[in-house]
């Protein structure tokens, strides 16, 4: 059952019509030469100003017919919202054990689309993934808790063609609608895998995810690398993920291990041994084999008089 607080339900219908005749009026991506900043357009709504009471009220009436047990956070920018709701499955279960779902919300009709799913959700700072774009809001999420979990990065953006938010490097057609895979717990199967991911900031002023995933197979055979890079095209706008190899890989194989120009909290794995010795390559000694100037061939055995 819904559990929302009367403040936030009992919203005069005069407040939800004059909410939807004040905000702004949607508008026309082919007129919008230049965007507005996030900073300058997107804003989280505070649940206990008074101010945002129609908003709460108009999102919360959006979302009656959704599950979910608590609206955690509902973020502002044009004409939609960004609303995160967390669900529990029993009211004995611990807060912990909640999954959350991030949703677009429509502020000029009721209309609310789920964005994706998850559990453990952190929220980073705003990035900008290609260069003179719109900043984009970075985040880490798992697939499940109290398993081997899958550990997805993604970022959620405004979309002014469609006035609703979404996703980075969602892929809904594969059936998961999932980010990009950065980490997994479950390395039971490979025991020679090694992973390494880092958000890195370019030279202009945009970031890029890079990740790497090494396999060790002993003896058996020789090592795989599998690196990617996700960003955007700076001239369609639409999401990239490529393939590194080659001299490209193994550049990013030390920028990634040094991770000099990590963003704060968006790295991981630079601590294995494999990074170690990639940063830190030590100098194999050999035993000396080579004879002594004054060897001319001869020896005299102990005790001889020779």
């Amino acid at each position: 059952m819904q559990v929302v607080s009367l403040r936030r339900l009992l919203c005069p219908v005069s407040s939800l019509l004059f909410l939807a005749a004040t905000l702004p009026a949607q508008q026309n991506p082919t007129q919008q030469t230049a965007p507005l900043q996030t900073s300058d357009a997107f804003r989280w709504v505070s649940f206990h100003a008074q101010q945002d009471q129609n908003i709460v009220a108009w999102v919360t009436r959006s979302l009656q017919i959704d599950p979910w047990t608590a609206i955690r956070e509902i973020g502002v920018k044009y004409d939609a919202a960004l609303v995160i709701t967390s669900l529990r499955s029993t009211p004995q279960s611990l807060p912990a054990d909640d999954t959350f779902t991030v949703w677009s919300a429509s502020l000029t009709g009721h209309l609310v689309a789920p964005i994706l799913t998850g559990v453990n959700l952190r929220l980073f700072d705003w990035q900008r993934f290609a260069d003179g774009a719109s900043e984009d809001l970075a985040a880490l999420y798992d697939n499940c808790r109290n398993c081997s979990a899958e550990t997805y990065f993604t970022a959620f953006y405004y979309d002014f063609a469609h006035h609703m938010w979404a996703a980075r490097w969602i892929d809904s057609a594969q059936g998961g609608g999932q980010g990009a895979p950065v980490w997994n717990s479950n390395t039971s199967s490979e025991p020679g895998w090694t992973q390494i991911y880092a958000v890195l900031a370019e030279g202009d002023g945009h970031v890029e995810l890079c990740t790497w995933n090494h396999f060790d197979y002993g003896k058996q055979k020789p090592a795989t690398d599998v690196l990617y890079r996700y960003d955007r095209d700076p001239f369609s706008g639409l999401d990239r993920t490529a393939a590194l190899s080659g001299e490209e890989a193994d550049q990013m194989k030390l920028r990634l291990c040094r991770a000099q120009d990590a963003v704060e909290g968006l790295a991981r794995g630079q601590d294995s041994a494999l990074c170690d010795a990639l940063v830190n390559p030590r100098t194999e000694r050999h035993p000396v084999t080579t004879p002594p100037a004054n060897n001319r061939g001869r020896s005299v055995p102990p005790g001889s008089h020779g």
